[in-house]
């Protein structure tokens, strides 16, 4: 009975361990498909990734693909987005004023 236990918690464990380590490769390939769409040829694909850009905290990496994005991007729309989101990422960034 106690071999038994042993044995189920251990397969507990390591399907647990699979599906997060699965987990953290999906949100990484999603996380790479949605800045590599920031530059998409249809303007709704990039708003998505901007939408999805808002929703990340700031980092050096996010604030170059955005100041990047706003030399690119030719729509005012996608502009003003750009920029609100990469104001908000270089406050962040610079910390408590």
């Amino acid at each position: 009975m106690n071999r038994d236990r042993v044995r189920t918690a251990g397969i507990t464990v390591f399907a647990a361990a699979a599906a997060g380590a699965l987990a953290a490769l999906f949100v990484r390939d999603q996380m790479a498909r949605q800045r590599r769409n920031l530059f998409h040829p249809r303007a709704i694909r990039r708003l998505a990734a901007l939408q999805h850009m808002s929703r990340q905290r700031a980092s050096i990496d996010g604030i170059q693909v955005l100041r990047d994005f706003l030399a690119w991007e030719r729509k005012p729309l996608l502009r003003r987005r750009a920029r609100a989101i990469l104001s908000r990422m270089e406050a962040e960034a610079a910390g408590p004023a």
